[in-house]
């Protein structure tokens, strides 16, 4: 799958961790290792009312997800998140989460099976849309917006066995299926409470160059 003349593709390679809660508030937080702005966390959340914020820790990263995916509300505030074995700790001006997290699902078995470089090719993304669409409601693999194309390529995928923390002060409760799914843009997150490795590759136009830190 060639780029088109006068684009370019840019990759970040994470985890994204989608969670739901007993309260009703959708959280998909992203960690990013390797990526065009350094590494960096974000989050998205879904308010069980539908507002739908996202939690940036800078406006160069708020700009490269708000023309991706569609909030009613941008937040930049400092965001960290600390990995262990078994949990992670978000924190930032307005989300406190942990999570646990446990094994391998049978989602994770299978994609273990595909070779990294296959599973973060733009064109097995877009032959396993097909199968995402049927099998995970609401996640794609692929999609298009505005004047970019996007791919993910999952290369593993472990439980959430617990979640608990607070959303603006108020307490999320207990974990919960991931439901309904969160109405960011194109592609949401497993229904069931997960951590997925992830390879995203961006197609952009030429004249957009994503520059990071000094």
């Amino acid at each position: 799958m060639g780029v088109p003349p006068g684009r370019h593709r840019v990759r970040f390679r994470g985890q994204i961790a989608g969670v739901g809660t007993t309260s009703g508030v959708r959280i998909v937080v992203g960690r990013w290792d390797r990526t065009p702005l350094g590494s960096f966390a974000d989050a998205m959340v879904e308010r069980p009312d539908g507002h739908r914020l996202l939690l940036a820790p800078s406006p160069d990263v708020a700009r490269l997800v708000a023309a991706t995916y569609e909030f009613d509300e941008i937040r930049i505030e400092t965001f960290g998140v600390d990995v262990g074995p078994h949990a992670w700790r978000v924190r930032s001006d307005s989300l406190a989460l942990d999570v646990t997290i446990g094994g391998r699902t049978a989602l994770g078995g299978l994609l273990a099976v595909v070779p990294d470089r296959v599973a973060e090719a733009p064109w097995w993304c877009a032959a396993t849309d097909v199968v995402a669409r049927t099998v995970l409601d609401g996640v794609r693999t692929r999609g298009e917006m505005r004047d970019r194309r996007e791919w993910y390529g999952a290369t593993g995928n472990r439980s959430i066995e617990a979640a608990s923390g607070s959303f603006d002060g108020d307490d999320l409760g207990r974990l919960a299926p991931v439901d309904p799914p969160p109405r960011f843009g194109f592609s949401s997150t497993p229904a069931r409470p997960s951590v997925t490795d992830v390879v995203t590759t961006i197609e952009l136009d030429r004249s957009v160059v994503l520059v990071g830190p000094a």
